[in-house]
């Protein structure tokens, strides 16, 4: 049955702090189900909310480590890496689907390079900085665990989205 907006595990679910296994070439074929569920569930956040640019697998429930971006166009991010993130940081308001009125103020890497496998199971290798720096970031974050709420620069760092 496929994923809704009701199906985002909210703010203090136990799997939302769980870390993901990685995904099995085997399960490929389910990678496409689950991208579409994805993608469905992000557009109906944005239609109800005005944001949300990706999706983690783990925030409907899928504990795999991949994740769904629609920027420019479609990405699907399978067991990705992290490597060479920069030194240089910036901080900004950061907003989750699993808590989409609070606004958390993080401090991330300005740039890195994301090593991950493509829906064709390909290697890809992918630099990014700024806006998609911080939002590749946050998506990774959410594979391993870990919620921008822990990320928070300070305990004045949260806000009400306006």
């Amino acid at each position: 049955m496929p994923k809704t907006l009701s199906d985002i595990l909210l703010l203090g679910d136990e799997r939302l702090y769980q870390v993901c296994e990685p995904v099995l070439r085997s399960e490929l074929p389910k990678v496409k189900e689950w991208v579409a569920d994805l993608h469905e569930v992000m557009e109906e956040v944005r239609a109800r909310y005005g944001f949300g640019r990706g999706i983690a697998a783990p925030q409907l429930g899928i504990m795999k480590r991949l994740f769904y971006l629609n920027l420019d166009r479609q990405m699907v991010i399978i067991n990705p890496e992290i490597v060479e993130p920069s030194q240089e940081m910036f901080e900004l308001w950061d907003d989750c689907m699993s808590f989409p009125n609070l606004l958390v103020r993080v401090r991330r890497h300005r740039s890195l390079t994301l090593k991950y496998l493509d829906e064709n199971w390909h290697a890809q290798e992918w630099f990014v900085q700024d806006a998609v720096s911080e939002l590749v970031q946050h998506e990774y974050d959410h594979l391993d665990g870990v919620l921008c709420t822990m990320r928070a620069i300070d305990e004045k760092a949260f806000k009400w989205r306006p």
